[in-house]
C-alpha cells in the first residue's frame, strides 16, 4: 500500500472518529437536556432538533400515536416546511408510520430489499428519501422519529439508521415520563376543577337547604310562621310555662266568606286581602307574640302569660282592626272574622290537645255565629267537634257529599285529558261547608279512610260513565298514605275492580309525606297496585321534604306543583325558581309534571315556555259537577281524546 493510500485511510478513520465523538457528544447532551425536562412539548422540541443534527436531515418530524392507536399527530419538527406539517393528524393506516407501527421495526431505504415485489412497488414511491425509527416506551408503542431528505442529497445510510435507533431508545423513556407528567398535571387540573365545582355545589346546597327550611317553616304568601313552626313554638312555650307556672293563650282567627272573595275576584285578589289582613294582625300584637298562618283563611296567635280578660281584649282589638275595608286592585272589600280561644293549662297541657280544643272553639264560633268563643270543656267537645262528626256520618247516610271535577289540560296539545275529583258538602244556605274543616275532622276522628273509599268508588263509577259516552278522561283521586298502608287496601281495590271491571285510568294522588312513611312496604304496595292498573302522583310537590333518591325508585308517573307556588310565580322570584326547577327535575326523572292554580293566560304561557306537561286551575275551569264536564268539552276548544296523565292534591283543594 503506497503512502497516499495510507494517508487517505488515516484521514477517513480520523473523520469517522470525529463523527462518532460528535454523535456521542450530541447523544450525551440530548440525554442531559431532556433527562430533567418534564414539559412534554419542550422534550419534543429538543428531540426534533438534536435528531436532525444527528442524521443531517433537511426535515425531522416526531409523529406520536393517540391512546386508541387509530391515528397519529406530528407533535414536533425541525427544519424545512415544518410549519405546514406539525400539528397535522392522520389515520394510522396512512403512510409509513402505520407500517412501522404494525411491524415494530424501523423504515429506511434498505428495507425495500426485504419486501415482496408487490410491497416493494407499493412502498418504493411512498418511501422516497425517508428514514423512520419507532419510539418504544416501557409500556407501549409511542410513535416514531422521521427524517426526510438528506442535506446535500443522497440517501440515509445504515449508520444513520443505527444512530437514530440508538437515539430513539434513549429519548423514548424521557417522552414517556413527560407524557405521564402531562397526564398527572391534567388529572390535577381536573381534580382542582372538580374540587372547585364541589365547593360551589356544597355552598349552593347549604343555600338551598336554608331556603327549604324557610319554605318548610314559613308561609310563602305572608311570610308568617306556618302550622309546623307554630306547633313548635307552642311546644317551647308549654315547656317554659310548665317550669315557671305561667299560662298561655292560643287564638284561631277565621276570615268570614273568604272563599267567596276568591271565587268572585280570583286568587290574586284573595292573596292581596290575606297579606293586608296579616299585616294588620301583626301590627296590633306584641313583640313576644307569635302570629302564624295555618292555611287558607285561618290565622293563629300565641300569647304568653295573658289572663282571660286580656285575651278577650286582644281578640276584640283583632276584630276591630278589620273594620276598615281592605283595598284590593279594583275595589274595596269589607271583611269580618271569628275568633276561637283556648288556654294552657286550663284547656289542655299538650300541643295536640290544645290545638284540638282550638279547632273546637272556632267551630262553635262559626256555628253559633259568635264573634269570639272561648273553649268550654264541658260543652264544646260535644256541641262542637262531636256534633260535626255526627253531621258527617249523617251526611254519608243521606248521600249529601258530592264530587266535583276540575278539568286538566295537556298543555302542549291543548287536549282535555282528565279531571281531579274534589269533595263538596252543601250546607243549608245553598253554599258549601269549608272542605278543610270537614276533612280535618275526618282525619282527626279516623273517618278519612271511609270517606276516601267513597270518593274512590264514586270516581270510578263516573269514569266508566264517561267512557260509555266516548270520553276517555283520567280521574285523579286524593287519598292519605295511611289508607294505602292499611292491611286491607289491596283487597279493597280488588273488590272495586270486580265492581267496576277495571281501575285503569284512576290516578291516586298522595302527598309528599309518603317519604316519612314505611317506605319499603309502601314501595312494594305501590308496585302491586300499579300492576292492577292504578297510577300514582305526588301531590303538593315542593311543600314537604322530598327524597329524590326514593322518588326515583317509586312507580310515580307525575309530580304536581302546589298552587301556592304557581299562582304568584310571575311576581315572586322564589316561586318562579321553585316552579321552573321542579319542572326540570320532573323532566330529568322522566315524570310528567302538572301545575295547579293556573289562573291567568300569562301564567299558562310561561308554563308552556318551560315545557310543563299538564295544567289545571280557574283559567281553565273551577271544579264543576259531573254533568257540566260534558258541556265543558262541547264549549271548549279542548277535546276528550285522552293521553296518559296524573295528578295530585287533597280533597280540600279548589
Amino acid at each position: 500500500m503506497d503512502l497516499s493510500s495510507q494517508e487517505q485511510r488515516i484521514q477517513k478513520l480520523e473523520y469517522d472518529l470525529k463523527q462518532r465523538e460528535y454523535e456521542i457528544q450530541l447523544l450525551t447532551e440530548t440525554t442531559q437536556a431532556i433527562g430533567s425536562q418534564l414539559e412534554l412539548e419542550k422534550v419534543f422540541e429538543i428531540i426534533a432538533k438534536r435528531a436532525r443534527e444527528l442524521i443531517n436531515a433537511e426535515t425531522l418530524l416526531v409523529p406520536i400515536l393517540n391512546k386508541e392507536f387509530t391515528e397519529y399527530t406530528y407533535r414536533a419538527g425541525d427544519g424545512a416546511n415544518i410549519d405546514e406539517i406539525v400539528g397535522e393528524t392522520l389515520p394510522l393506516n396512512f403512510g409509513v408510520c402505520g407500517w412501522v407501527w404494525h411491524h415494530r421495526k424501523a423504515w429506511w431505504r434498505g428495507v425495500l430489499k426485504e419486501l415482496s415485489e408487490e410491497e416493494r412497488n407499493l412502498w418504493e414511491n411512498e418511501a422516497g428519501t425517508l428514514i423512520l425509527v419507532p419510539l418504544m416506551g416501557r409500556q407501549s408503542f409511542l410513535g416514531g422519529i422521521a427524517g426526510m431528505n438528506k442535506i446535500g442529497g443522497g440517501e440515509f445510510t445504515e449508520n444513520d439508521l443505527y444512530i437514530l435507533e440508538l437515539f430513539a431508545g434513549q429519548v423514548a423513556i424521557a417522552i414517556e415520563n413527560a407524557m405521564a407528567m402531562e397526564e398527572l398535571e391534567e388529572a390535577k387540573r381536573v381534580s382542582e376543577a372538580y374540587q372547585s365545582e364541589l365547593k360551589s355545589l356544597n355552598k349552593r346546597l347549604v343555600s338551598v337547604n336554608h331556603e327549604l327550611e324557610h319554605l318548610t317553616l314559613y308561609d310563602q304568601l305572608t311570610g308568617l310562621p306556618n302550622r309546623l313552626l307554630f306547633r313548635d313554638r307552642l311546644q317551647q312555650e308549654i315547656n317554659l310555662a310548665s317550669e315557671q307556672n305561667l299560662f298561655i293563650t292560643i287564638m284561631i282567627i277565621d276570615i268570614d266568606r273568604f272563599q267567596e272573595v276568591n271565587e268572585a275576584l280570583g286568587h290574586e285578589e284573595g292573596d292581596i286581602l290575606l297579606k293586608e289582613v296579616s299585616q294588620r294582625f301583626f301590627r296590633c300584637l306584641g313583640s313576644k307574640d307569635t302570629l302564624a298562618r295555618l292555611g287558607g283563611d285561618e290565622f293563629a296567635v300565641l300569647m304568653m302569660n295573658n289572663n282571660n280578660d286580656m285575651a278577650l281584649d286582644q281578640a276584640r282589638v283583632i276584630l276591630d282592626i278589620l273594620e276598615e275595608p281592605v283595598k284590593l286592585s279594583k275595589e274595596s272589600v269589607s271583611i269580618t272574622a271569628k275568633v276561637g280561644i283556648t288556654q294552657y293549662p286550663d284547656h289542655g297541657e299538650d300541643v295536640q290537645t290544645l290545638l284540638k280544643h282550638m279547632d273546637a272553639a272556632i267551630i262553635v264560633a262559626k256555628r253559633e255565629n259568635e264573634s269570639i268563643h272561648v273553649y268550654e270543656m264541658d260543652k264544646d267537645d260535644t256541641s262542637g267537634r262531636l256534633a260535626l262528626v255526627q253531621s258527617i256520618k249523617q251526611a254519608f247516610e243521606q248521600s249529601e257529599f258530592k264530587l266535583f271535577y276540575q278539568p286538566k289540560i295537556e298543555l302542549v296539545s291543548g287536549t282535555f285529558i282528565g279531571v281531579e275529583a274534589l269533595a263538596r258538602w252543601p250546607d243549608k244556605n245553598s253554599g258549601y261547608i269549608p272542605t278543610e274543616m270537614f276533612i280535618s275532622v275526618m282525619e282527626q276522628m279516623g273517618l278519612i279512610n271511609e270517606f276516601s273509599y267513597w270518593v274512590l268508588d264514586t270516581a270510578m263509577a263516573q269514569r266508566i260513565a264517561w267512557l260509555n259516552e266516548g270520553y276517555d278522561l283520567k280521574v285523579s283521586v286524593n287519598i292519605p298514605v295511611t289508607m294505602v298502608l292499611e292491611a286491607g287496601f289491596v283487597s279493597k281495590i280488588h273488590e272495586l275492580i270486580k265492581q267496576h271491571d277495571s281501575v285503569s285510568g284512576i290516578i291516586l294522588e298522595i302527598t309528599e309525606n309518603i317519604f316519612f312513611s314505611d317506605y319499603d312496604r309502601l314501595s312494594r304496595l305501590m308496585n302491586d297496585l300499579q300492576d292492577l292498573g292504578l297510577s300514582f302522583s305526588i301531590d303538593d310537590f315542593g311543600t314537604g321534604h322530598s327524597s329524590l333518591s326514593r322518588l326515583r325508585q317509586l312507580p310515580v308517573s307525575e309530580l304536581k306543583i302546589d298552587k301556592s307556588f304557581v299562582i304568584d310565580m310571575l311576581g315572586n322570584k322564589d316561586d318562579e325558581v321553585i316552579v321552573r326547577s321542579t319542572i326540570e327535575l320532573a323532566q330529568s326523572l322522566g315524570i310528567r309534571i302538572c301545575a295547579e292554580g293556573v289562573e291567568t293566560a300569562e301564567v299558562m304561557q310561561q308554563l308552556y315556555h318551560w315545557r310543563c306537561d299538564i295544567i289545571q286551575g280557574y283559567f281553565i275551569s273551577k271544579a264543576v259537577p259531573a254533568v257540566e264536564i260534558k258541556r265543558f268539552i262541547e264549549k271548549s276548544r279542548w277535546v276528550a281524546d285522552a293521553a296518559p296523565a296524573t295528578s295530585n292534591s287533597h280533597h280540600s283543594k279548589n
